[in-house]
């Protein structure tokens, strides 16, 4: 049994636990096995050795990011912690930190974006040692945050000259099409949740540069036609929605420098019933194929509410056990 005392003089502690201490909560669940008192600027914490010297380590890490930004959120919370409990060979609960790697950007506020399970960072790794990754998952697994990561990492890094988005432009049961505005106002909706992701990890100033300059392109699927796509880093989101024809006239656009994620969600196809999915067809035909992985994520990868996992389990898009 060991008990450490650890002092909060230097930081908040009303900003580090968070209204009504959901930040403290935080941290009780990701060390069940610890007692945590916190009083003041003190915490006291008893408990094994081992767990209490990766409590000080991942403590530290907290204080830290406080230290810098003057502000900390529960996802700030959740990605340093980032721990969970797996049964170990004695059967034993053991604690391991799983999916974190390095951090892939910060965003504007400090937000730190890395994996936050195991099949995001076997994007992280699939990305850097293939040309072309598919990652392939239900709603929620992270799968185009992770991708347009991996493209702001790549563009501040100076691995590529720009960024390419895109996605068919398929209603998810709504017809969209009598919208009113010029083509960029027609099409935005079908690619906001790609803006919603480079808000997270680009101030909006130099987004906006960005985007007027054409570093970042986002456009429809269609618009790919004809171009041959160089020195850039290209994701194709919600790809179940491609055709056949259309993901592999996408796949047929990558130049000699460029690097390819596609991403979907084969439980949420849109197209009309007689039309096969490119993305199935993909899974196929293109797996054996050397310098293209394919990364299944499953219910066990899903980082939005803790209620979209039991959504998804009660529609069948995921197993209770995944």
């Amino acid at each position: 049994m060991s008990e450490i005392h650890l002092s909060l003089e230097q930081a908040d502690p009303a900003i580090l636990w968070g209204t009504n201490n959901e930040h403290f909560e935080i941290l009780k669940k990701r060390f069940p096995k610890l007692k945590i008192v916190a009083r003041g600027t003190q915490v006291k914490v008893l408990g094994d050795e081992k767990e209490t010297a990766l409590f000080t380590t991942k403590f530290d890490q907290l204080l830290q990011h406080l230290e810098k930004y003057n502000r900390i959120s529960s996802s700030d919370f959740e990605q340093i912690l980032n721990l969970e409990k797996e049964p170990s060979a004695n059967g034993s609960d053991a604690v391991r930190e799983v999916g974190l790697g390095e951090v892939i950007v910060y965003g504007p506020n400090g937000n730190m974006v890395r994996a936050r399970s195991e099949n995001q960072l076997r994007m992280v790794e699939g990305a850097y040692k293939n040309d072309i990754l598919f990652a392939i998952g239900p709603a929620g697994t992270g799968k185009t945050y992770t991708a347009v990561a991996l493209a702001v990492r790549a563009l501040k890094n100076r691995e590529v000259k720009r960024i390419i988005l895109t996605r068919p432009a398929v209603e998810a049961g709504e017809n969209l099409g009598f919208l009113p505005g010029d083509l960029k106002e027609k099409i935005d909706p079908y690619l906001r949740p790609l803006y919603d992701a480079l808000d997270d990890m680009i101030p909006q100033e130099k987004l906006k540069v960005y985007l007027e300059n054409r570093t970042i392109e986002i456009a429809p699927l269609a618009f790919m036609r004809g171009r041959t796509l160089d020195n850039a880093f290209v994701i194709l989101d919600e790809a179940q929605n491609a055709t056949d024809l259309q993901l592999k006239m996408f796949l047929t656009r990558m130049g000699p420098t460029a690097k390819f994620i596609v991403t979907g969600d084969v439980t949420q196809i849109d197209l009309p019933k007689k039309q096969q999915s490119g993305l199935l067809h993909a899974m196929e035909i293109l797996n054996d194929i050397r310098g293209i992985e394919f990364i299944r994520l499953t219910g066990k990868d899903v980082v939005r509410h803790k209620l979209v996992r039991k959504i998804l389990e009660a529609y069948g898009d995921i197993n209770k056990n995944d």
